[in-house]
């Protein structure tokens, strides 16, 4: 069964019902650069509400690891994604604490895979490469990139997908896991239950 991780949550209402609607991980974005960014406080009060079967995901960009930890720490959160630079060391130190880690890329090209292995992280997470941005481009890479790329770890599909794509998706890549935020918001982090909904129903009929 392919993984679902409804990303950018901001509010208790869009967690609530991502859980109730099947959701396996929710994502809350730590970067206060990003539209989509949720104070740690805020964030652990969403999280008091969710299920302890969903995941909980903290969103980080080149933050100190110190700052990382104590959010973790204090959220709870149960795992930590990286969409920086952050470096082999810091995967390694951040699992050594207990925390599963996603290592994110962002993908233009063929070459943007080379160094993916050379992280040893749980998850690696795909995502699209647009100028400065961190991510939440909304935006689509070419999928035919990943053709025959053997990952050493479970892989992640973000990058524009929404509940018209996201069967063609799942089909052409095969993910461990998909994360979808913009395609499921009737505006900037404010979820649609409806979009959620159809996007939660067709991977599973992609399935």
């Amino acid at each position: 069964m392919t993984r679902i991780k409804i990303c950018g949550i901001t509010n208790k209402a869009d967690a609530i019902a991502a859980s109730d609607l099947g959701a396996d991980m929710l994502g809350f974005i730590f970067y206060d650069k990003s539209k989509r960014y949720v104070e740690p406080k805020t964030a652990r009060d969403i999280i008091n509400e969710i299920p302890q079967s969903v995941q909980k995901v903290g969103v980080f960009v080149n933050a100190p690891y110190a700052e990382m930890v104590k959010i973790a720490e204090d959220a709870p959160l149960d795992i930590i994604q990286l969409h920086g630079d952050e470096t082999p060391d810091t995967i390694a130190a951040l699992r050594r604490e207990g925390y599963k880690v996603i290592k994110a890329f962002r993908i233009k090209d063929r070459t943007d895979l080379k160094k993916v292995n050379d992280y040893d992280a749980d998850y690696y997470l795909f995502d699209t490469y647009k100028g400065e941005a961190a991510g939440g481009t909304g935006e689509v890479f070419d999928w035919k990139i990943l053709k025959d790329f053997e990952t050493l770890k479970p892989v992640i599909l973000s990058g524009g997908l929404n509940p018209a794509n996201i069967v063609n998706a799942i089909k052409e890549v095969a993910p461990f896991a998909v994360d979808v935020s913009s395609g499921v918001e009737r505006s900037i982090g404010k979820k649609d239950i409806g979009l959620m909904t159809r996007f939660i129903e067709n991977v599973r009929r992609a399935q």
